[in-house]
């Protein structure tokens, strides 16, 4: 499944967090943990000429190595820093490019705010991550409150991957991560969200709810005999405020979503729906990369 796992570090404790629920990762057998330093910037010009903080650096990243190793797990580290903007690019073009070229099967960054005020905006490295990936982003959100992070609502012993939600529009590409879905193991449950955001008169929207209901009826089906649990959701209303919502009432300890999608699920951009979940919500979120845009149908 995500054999192999990017991780890119800040040393906060929000890093320690993603790390301490690494064994949720279904599959996990590898480890990149990754730091990046804009050394181009004022506070990081102490980085240049092998000031000590980089050794320091290196021993941080040994110790979350030995922490990995621990959990049976194999973990490659990488320190880079940044010391020419035009050549190098930014830290997330570092992690974009080291997640290609590691060939991960998963990248996992905290979304955190600025400060409490901004604490719905997505931090700019997670959002470029989250847009140009080409591989699967695993987006982890932590409570504000307080400095303390938390990685859902629920218990936190709780696995990540145990009671998911699935918002649909029907396209291929939600089609695909719905699919993807179902060979990830240790689900235990399962909610298929569809909502209805436009219908020309209240006839139009009746055989719009029974036809979507059916649809979702046929995923469930797929899922006969595996013990997983399958709810399923037809509702009108704002799709983004509708999954929001779901999420928190139904305390959902992940949200998988399609990077791509031909209705209110559109290709990851400022606005979409999508993109405006990842931002807003305070469970994590998983975006699957299973095909590109212009294959939907």
């Amino acid at each position: 499944m995500f054999e192999k796992v990017l991780v890119p570090l800040d040393f906060s404790v929000y890093s320690q967090k993603i790390l301490d629920r690494i064994r949720d990762i279904p599959g996990i057998q590898e480890v990149v943990l990754l730091h990046v330093v804009d050394a181009t910037r004022p506070s990081g010009l102490v980085w240049k000429n092998g000031h000590p903080q980089l050794q320091n650096t290196q021993l941080l990243m040994a110790e979350k190595k030995k922490f990995l190793e621990n959990l049976g797990l194999k973990v490659d580290i990488r320190t880079d820093v940044i010391v020419n903007a035009i050549t190098q690019g930014t830290v997330a073009h570092a992690i974009l490019e080291t997640a290609e070229t590691e060939n991960v099967s998963l990248i996992i960054v905290g979304a955190r705010g600025i400060n409490p005020i901004q604490s719905l905006l997505l931090g700019s490295v997670s959002s470029s991550v989250l847009r140009h990936a080409k591989t699967n982003v695993l987006i982890m959100h932590f409570n504000p409150a307080g400095g303390i992070a938390q990685v859902s609502s629920g218990p936190v012993h709780r696995n990540l991957f145990s009671k998911v939600l699935v918002p649909t529009d029907f396209s291929r590409s939600a089609g695909n991560a719905s699919a993807f879905v179902k060979t990830i193991s240790g689900i235990q449950e399962i909610i298929f969200l569809h909502v209805v955001n436009r219908v020309e008169s209240q006839k139009d929207l009746e055989v719009y709810i029974k036809v979507a209901q059916a649809r979702l009826e046929d995923m469930k089906h797929e899922y006969i005999n595996t013990g997983v649990d399958v709810k399923l959701h037809v509702l009108t209303g704002d799709p983004t405020e509708t999954i929001l919502s779901i999420a928190d009432e139904d305390d959902v300890s992940l949200i998988v979503m399609s990077a791509y999608g031909t209705d209110w699920l559109r290709e990851l951009f400022l606005g979409s729906t999508t993109f405006t979940v990842v931002r807003r919500t305070r469970t994590p979120v998983l975006i699957i990369r299973t095909g590109q845009e212009n294959n939907n149908s």
